[in-house]
Formats: C-alpha cells, structure tokens, sequence
C-alpha cells in the first residue's frame, strides 16, 4: 500500500518537545493518535524521547502495527557541529545509514514508516545521491516509504519524481502565506499520488484563524477556529501536523473528523488560502 493509502490524517509533531517529549507522546497516542512525526536530530528533537513515549503506549496494549512512525534523515548542515547523530566525513550512504540505525535504536522499533530527507541538498545531484541511499534502506526492509521535507520549488520536487527509483510518497512542507500556501505543489502531490503534510500550520497563519468566513464557520459547526483550519485541510487531502501540549487541544485535533464542510464553504476557504497573503 501507498502512503496515501496508509498514513493517518492527522500526525502528532515532536519538535522543541525536549524532556517532555516521552509524556507528551504517551499523552498523544492514549488520547488517540496514530502517527508520531520526529527527528534524528537533537537540535531540535529527542528522538529517543519519543521511543520512550511510543514504548509505553505499546507496554499497555498498543500494537506497533497501528502506529506511523515517521523520522527523518538531516543533512550535516542542519545539526549542531557537536550534536550530529552519525560520522559527517563519512561517505554519504554510510550517513545515512548511521543516521537511521540510530532511529530505530531510539524508537525502539525494526522498521521505520517513513523516513523523510529533512531539506533538499545544495544541488540536485547532491540530493540524488542521499536519496538512492535512503532508496537502499527500503530495499533492506528497514523503511517502508521516503518522503521529502522543506522543498519549496516545483522543480527541485519534479526532478527528484524524475530521477528517483522509488518516488517521494511524502512531502512535508510549512504551510505559510510566503510560499502561496504551497498550491502548486499541492497540486502535483494530489497528480502523483503523494501525501503532502503540513506543518506550522496555526503558528504561521494567525491571519487565517481571524478571518471572518472561518470565524463564522466556527460558530456554525460550533468548533474552533483551529479545527476549521484542519478540517478544511484534511478535505483537500492535506495531513497537518500538530505538536500541541495541550490535552484539550490533542482531543479538539482528533475531534475534526466528526464534522464535515460543505462544498460551498470548501470552496469560500479555497479563495483565502490560496491568495497570497498580503496583510
């Protein structure tokens, strides 16, 4: 099965979590997530925080089999010189080898739902070159599926589709007015069958959360602004992520799937979104 087919709606977000990632992630799975996006990077995630969380969860019944554990491979460039989870003058495919073994050694699993190239490289041979690497990884059964994060140009993601053996089944990108909401990548993730998710999906968009027409639809359904915003996205087959500390916010984020909009106001969120915002 395709990402598309297996990914959960909606993904539980680690970053900045720290030493609370391990509760925060019990917290989320008990209140019913299925999907836990992080990082093997201690820059800015505890990776084996979140093995701890998910270990936890699996301790009381829960079964690896329904969980999504999505992880991703970052480039020297993006760690701290003194904090990089795998040898930086080793060759590229060992990196990323290393870097993966350390993701399963830290989410205390065998296999890996989705590993994700964290930002494209310098040049297009350079990203190649990590991606047949992480392309070897699935053939060994230890990842399931390989996504892409922060690649913002329509071309940068046409010429990985192109070049690679196995296709992007992901693309995570922040979801924000300075690159147009991302419509037409959104658009070819739709065409060839990717998942695109979103992230800093509320923190960016305080302008989208005001307008009037979501206002409004939040008093009508009776729900909050955030969980329009949601709702709306998951409709246009888009899957947000959501790093809440808030266990009322956990249940109002997984509460969107009771509601549905109707293709009129689908269609009114589609012109604000889709406009750059020019406030």
């Amino acid at each position: 099965m395709t990402p598309l087919e297996t990914t959960p709606k909606i993904i539980y977000g680690t970053a900045w979590k720290k030493t609370e990632t391990a509760a925060l992630v019990a917290t989320a799975i008990r209140q019913g997530f299925r999907a836990v996006d992080t990082a093997c990077q201690p820059k800015h995630y505890d990776e084996a925080g979140v093995g701890t969380g998910v270990a936890a969860c699996l301790a009381q019944g829960i079964r690896r089999a329904d969980l999504y554990l999505q992880t991703k491979f970052t480039p020297p460039s993006g760690h701290a010189p003194n904090a990089i989870p795998y040898d930086p003058k080793a060759p590229v495919a060992e990196q990323v080898a290393q870097s993966a073994r350390a993701s399963l050694r830290n989410l205390q699993t065998d296999y890996l739902d989705c590993l994700v190239l964290h930002s494209p490289l310098p040049g297009p041979k350079q990203t190649l070159e990590v991606w047949r690497a992480m392309e070897s990884l699935v053939d060994e059964g230890r990842v399931r599926a390989l996504g892409i994060s922060n690649c913002y140009e329509l071309g940068q993601l046409e010429t990985l589709t192109g070049s690679a053996r196995l296709r992007p089944g992901v693309v995570q990108n922040r979801f924000y007015a300075e690159t147009a909401y991302d419509v037409e990548i959104r658009a070819f993730c739709r065409a060839q069958g990717m998942v695109y998710q979103s992230f800093w999906t509320l923190t960016a968009n305080p302008h989208l959360l005001a307008d009037a027409a979501i206002t409004a639809l939040a008093a009508k359904y009776e729900r909050s602004a955030a969980q329009i915003l949601f709702r709306y996205l998951t409709q246009q087959g888009v899957v947000p992520l959501t790093g809440t500390r808030s266990q009322t916010h956990m249940r109002e984020d997984l509460a969107i799937f009771e509601f549905e909009l109707g293709a009129h106001e689908i269609g009114t969120l589609d012109a604000i979104v889709e406009r750059p915002y020019r406030g």
